[in-house]
């Protein structure tokens, strides 16, 4: 069995019990960026992974959600923000800079100016995922989307004057929380083995929400950035898939099948042992 990782700090709470021999993983461990993980997922080199939403909800049928996990939040998610030079009202037509580190982000952020700011900005694509934060000055923009751990660090750096969250925004706009990413498990996989490695990552979660505060400070070491922040990051952070969970992921979906960027289709879960 494969299971695909994030290496961003964000899946500490999910992951860090594993990668310290603590939780014993029944399966070998793939780390990639999040849009390598929906390619490997979907091409079958992956077993489970994590995934952007979006790519479950582009090809439903292929996959199967595990229960009970994910990576959303109910407010502001703060690794997930539009970091623009002007307000949003100047925006229409100006540039935006975006990246293809997470496809739900960048579908989510359309949706946000399409129907809740009104504007039409020009999309430019940045090809390093995540973008150079360093390289950002030399590229033309108004405004860039930046995601996990860059984010965090451009947010710290004060470099642009209008920061959107879009946890916030999205929650602004529905009152519903909203699910970057799910566990996702192919539908060919072994279901024991899919049963296991879902029933690990519950236990390692359980350790990881346990030691929040250890691991905001493993956080803070590897990204600079200050460990009142990461603790804070972290704890804003909801790793369950629960009613309310299911009801905001479930609005994302319809508003992209309205507007024909996904295909319609019903949520699918593993079957309990």
């Amino acid at each position: 069995m494969r299971l695909g990782r994030i290496p961003w700090i964000n899946c500490y709470p999910i992951y860090r019990a594993i990668d310290r021999g603590i939780v014993t993983a029944p399966c070998e461990m793939i780390t990639a960026t999040a849009a390598e993980l929906n390619d490997l997922l979907a091409a079958g080199e992956l077993d489970v992974s994590v995934v952007s939403a979006v790519e479950y909800a582009r090809d439903a049928a292929a996959y199967q959600l595990l229960p009970e996990l994910a990576v959303s939040c109910d407010g502001p998610v703060h690794s997930v923000a539009l970091f623009s030079r002007r307000p949003l009202e100047e925006l229409d037509g100006a540039t935006i800079l975006r990246s293809a580190s997470s496809r739900t982000s960048i579908l989510l952020l359309e949706l946000l100016c399409r129907h809740r700011w009104g504007i039409q900005p020009r999309f430019a694509t940045v090809r390093a995922e995540p973008p150079d934060l360093a390289a950002l000055e030399g590229m033309p923009h108004d405004a860039v989307l930046v995601i996990g751990d860059a984010a965090l660090q451009l947010q710290a750096s004060g470099r642009y004057p209008v920061v959107y969250d879009l946890g916030a925004e999205w929650h602004a706009w529905t009152g519903l929380p909203f699910v970057f990413a799910v566990w996702a498990a192919r539908r060919e996989a072994p279901l024991a083995g899919v049963r296991e490695i879902h029933r690990t990552l519950l236990e390692s979660r359980a350790w990881g929400l346990r030691h929040l505060d250890e691991l905001a400070e493993e956080s803070a070491a590897e990204t600079g950035i200050d460990p009142a922040m990461c603790r804070a990051y972290l704890g804003d952070l909801d790793y369950a898939l629960g009613e309310r969970h299911l009801a905001g992921l479930t609005e994302f979906f319809g508003r992209l099948v309205r507007d024909g960027a996904v295909p319609d289709g019903a949520l699918s879960f593993i079957t309990a042992a």
